[in-house]
């Protein structure tokens, strides 16, 4: 199996630049000493989520009649609205496909960028839209799925090597493990003493129990959406847990009450606002005693619902 490079990364990072954030590190003096905290704010992109780097390395590598023809997603909420957002820029139909669970706050963002959304329920998404490909002859864009999309979220990665050379440790969200396999693979080149910790919600721990077993596993949708995490109700492919079985150090699972406190500390203290997939870094960092000096926790989003945000950070 063709895994992602150094190289790979890089490019994605010229191809990229001039349509994505370069998201700073952001020092968190309220971290403990002993691991000084910087975070990396990804719900500071244009779609509030690091998706859109992914998203967008993928339609530029496409020729330009393929482009044309349109692309074709399925997620349930940031890669949807990365998808429609780039395919906006290249002016191109995007037609995306989305778990009827989704947060409100997501479709609607998936619309506004043009795109026509198709609800489906839970676990048949990947089906309806080999479907509308079948129908529209557009182009699919995964989510994780593909070395473009992971060559693309491997530029978080990069720029934290860049910014921070002396990094220890790097925490990240591990879902369909696109954004963990890229920022591993790019830690793992540029600053090779660091760890690379992927963290994943305890209700959807179904990568921490693979990696463990040495091949992935199967969780139901039913188990994996009892999560509020919902960012983080994907299982790895076989390309990114390859990926993941080579840059991941160790994984931690948090707990439901865990990921609500980091969206509160992360509101509260660094003046963010993070989803509770987007959280669950700071949760790992508070729950675990990760090893010491500088740690970099990626936010990787800050779409959520009002009336959730409102609940968590009510007294």
């Amino acid at each position: 199996m063709q895994l992602v490079t150094i190289d790979d990364i890089s490019a994605a990072a010229d191809r990229i630049r001039g349509w994505v954030v370069r998201t700073p590190l952001i020092p968190a003096p309220w971290g403990d000493p002993e691991r000084p905290l910087w975070l990396k704010p990804e719900n500071l992109q244009a779609v509030g989520a690091f998706k859109v780097r992914g998203a967008f390395n993928a339609i530029a590598r496409l020729d330009e009649a393929t482009r044309a023809r349109g692309v074709v997603a399925y997620s349930s909420g940031n890669h949807a609205q990365a998808v429609a957002y780039a395919a906006a820029r290249f002016g191109i139909s995007a037609a995306i496909v989305m778990p009827e669970e989704t947060p409100g706050v997501k479709i609607a963002a998936t619309r506004s960028h043009g795109a026509e959304v198709m609800l489906c329920a839970a676990g048949e998404r990947e089906k309806i839209a080999d479907e509308v490909v079948a129908r529209t002859g557009g182009v699919l864009i995964p989510p994780f799925d593909h070395p473009d999309v992971i060559a693309g979220q491997g530029t978080v990665g990069l720029e934290i090597a860049e910014d921070l050379p002396d990094v220890a440790n790097v925490i990240v969200p591990v879902s369909g493990g696109g954004l963990a396999s890229g920022v591993g693979t790019a830690i793992k080149a540029l600053a090779p003493g660091a760890e690379v910790i992927g963290v994943e919600p305890e209700l959807a721990a179904d990568t921490a129990e693979g990696l463990a077993a040495g091949h992935r596993v199967d969780w139901s949708i039913e188990d994996r959406n009892r999560t509020i995490a919902d960012g983080l109700r994907s299982q790895p492919s076989a390309l990114t847990f390859a990926h993941l079985q080579k840059v991941l150090d160790t994984l931690i699972t948090v707990s439901e009450n865990d990921i609500r406190s980091a969206v509160r500390e992360i509101a509260l203290s660094a003046h963010l606002v993070s989803e509770p997939s987007g959280a669950t870094a700071l949760a790992a960092y508070r729950s675990r005693d990760t090893p010491p000096g500088p740690t970099v926790l990626v936010v990787s989003g800050g779409n959520v619902e009002p009336a959730l945000l409102a609940e968590i950070l009510a007294p």
